[in-house]
């Protein structure tokens, strides 16, 4: 049904992709969202309200009711277009806290008051915490937020690199030591939950040494702060003399940490390594992956997952409905890898992480999966869906969000609680076999071309980590390169971006892109001269080819174009 004072929207009734443990049910709530979506949340009266990854003119939000508890909306209205929020699709907060609705961009927290009366919240917009910093936009700069019992909001203030580079992600360039960054970035800072207009300098930093946290959440069970953090990248493109593309598929770990006031978990200095289950020295301060160094003083992770899955949500679950296997484990959404190349992407799928005694068992268990309709996911644009937030409703209904479509699901338990086991879970356990879970075997899991050309083999070694080896990128942070003027166009432009790199917001084929592009003035004039006329003439283009002659002219008009 869809009532007449509401804007609704034709939705599928399907059970939809996803493999579940025997018992769960599937349905999809709303498909799909033209914005898609990022984190949700649920209010107590059983509301969902999801933050989009592109906000629009309609809002930065959607309300979403489920009147007739069939797990499929009924409604939903758009909202939360409010001049003043400011972003570009990397919001990563959705929470309820004390009567209210919060939310971020990339620059701030906000929130709304909640009416029970009505779907949409009615009161103004409230800005709570602030990013002021001078820089603005950069790297992980994703702001999920978090509540204790004590009146205290933790916000993620990301490190604006991936290792403390200058030049950011330079091949055998050491880190700046000390890191500057750790100042301002690259921790957790807490602040009042109910205090407005706060500014970093208004809260106090919680920890440090974690470069970029997009799942957080508190434990009640153990009244403790949790995060899953995206370890950094590049070990490979980077470092090539001291690790293999393998090596760089599988680490560093991505971490599951729980955090304490004063805590230091190592970025940039150390990473951790799952396979060895120990920090080691990065690269870029003399590390060769087995170097320990001091990283052994720093805090180690709860449990380490393989790299490049991309934990983006974090949930303790807390309810009755589902069998008490899962009650006050964490649910955590793995949005999927993209620097795996020449492996498969690996990820793309809803984990659970059991609790005994407070602390996890050191498995993880799949529990939904099949968002990416195929495997092995050799570019991120072959999946379909990517599962990106989590949320569980009063009834005990789970939601789960997909940042490509902007699809989101309604997963019920409908089985026997007394008597769900491991033969529940056996279909899951099963499809731990499949490439986008497993670890690939260095061999014949190996994607790589043989016999590649020049432009090729540099593509395949600097480029196609981000854009992928079809050049199709990743939807929000790196752009395509087939049939996109940056690329078909102007040389000199062309030339000049590949010297001196790109950071922030830019727009290509009508999509809005956040992300990195380094510099690569370190490869030689024939070098750029084969990878650009390899990009001009691959991936759909036809455009004419780079010469070496013009990349010298080029580089020499940067150099004069920078001197000033």
């Amino acid at each position: 049904m869809c009532f007449l004072f509401f804007k609704c929207q034709t939705v599928t009734v399907d059970p939809g992709p996803l493999f579940l443990p025997k018992g769960f049910e599937s349905k999809v709530f709303v498909d799909s969202i033209v914005e898609t979506t990022r984190h949700i949340t649920v209010s107590p009266s059983g509301n969902v309200y999801t933050k989009f990854k592109k906000t629009s003119k309609e809002g930065a939000l959607a309300a979403l009711k489920d009147f007739n508890q069939d797990g499929v909306a009924d409604s939903i209205i758009k909202f939360a277009n409010d001049q003043r929020i400011k972003g570009f699709g990397y919001a990563t907060a959705a929470r309820i806290y004390k009567g209210y609705l919060y939310f971020s961009s990339e620059l701030a927290v906000y929130r709304y008051p909640l009416d029970p009366a009505h779907l949409v919240p009615q009161g103004p917009l409230e800005t709570v915490v602030i990013d002021d910093h001078p820089e603005g936009m950069h790297e992980h700069i994703g702001k999920p937020i978090a509540f204790d019992n004590k009146g205290n909001l933790y916000v993620p203030f990301g490190a604006p690199s991936n290792a403390c580079q200058n030049p950011k992600r330079t091949p055998f360039q050491p880190g700046m030591n000390p890191c500057p960054q750790l100042e301002k970035h690259g921790g957790i800072w807490v602040f009042d939950a109910e205090k407005l207009n706060q500014t970093q300098a208004d809260g106090e930093r919680f920890a440090t040494g974690i470069r970029s946290v997009v799942g957080l959440d508190w434990n009640p069970n153990d009244e403790s702060l949790y995060a899953v953090v995206h370890g950094r990248d590049d070990l490979f493109r980077l470092w090539s003399d001291r690790y293999t593309a393998w090596d760089s598929a599988l680490l560093p770990s991505e971490e599951f940490i729980k955090i304490e006031k004063g805590d230091n978990f190592g970025w940039p200095y150390c990473y951790y390594d799952q396979m060895q289950q120990k920090r080691v020295a990065s690269p870029e301060y003399g590390g060769d992956g087995q170097r320990v160094a001091d990283c052994d003083s720093y805090k180690a992770p709860v449990m380490g997952f393989p790299g490049h899955w991309a934990p983006n949500d974090l949930v303790f679950y807390q309810g009755d409905a589902f069998p008490d296997y899962y009650k006050n484990g964490a649910f955590i959404a793995f949005h999927g890898s993209t620097n795996r190349s020449p492996y498969p992407q690996s990820g793309y799928f809803i984990g659970f992480i059991p609790f005994k005694n407070g602390k996890p068992t050191g498995q993880i268990d799949i529990f939904a999966d099949g968002f990416a309709q195929v495997d092995p996911i050799i570019s991120v644009r072959d999946a379909v869906y990517r599962p990106m937030g989590i949320a569980f409703a009063p009834d005990g209904t789970m939601y789960i969000g997909d940042t490509e479509k902007g699809r989101i699901w309604s997963v019920k338990f409908k089985g026997d609680r007394e008597n769900f086991g491991p033969q529940n879970r056996a279909d899951m356990e099963a499809r731990k076999s499949l490439s986008h879970y497993r670890t690939p075997d260095k061999t014949n899991d190996n994607l790589s071309e043989k016999n590649l050309t020049e432009g090729q083999l540099i593509y395949k070694t600097y480029c196609a980590a981000c854009h992928q080896r079809n050049g199709k990128g990743a939807s929000g942070r790196f752009p395509p390169l087939n049939k996109t003027d940056w690329v078909e166009g102007d040389k000199e432009r062309l030339v000049h971006l590949t010297l001196n790199g790109m950071e922030g917001p830019i727009k290509v084929n009508g999509e809005d892109y956040n992300g990195i592009m380094p510099q690569h003035s370190f490869l030689k004039d024939f070098e750029i001269a084969k990878v650009l006329t390899y990009i001009r003439t691959n991936f759909g283009n036809d455009a004419s080819p780079v010469t070496v002659e013009e990349v010298k002219k080029y580089r020499a008009s940067n150099q004069k174009k920078t001197e000033k």
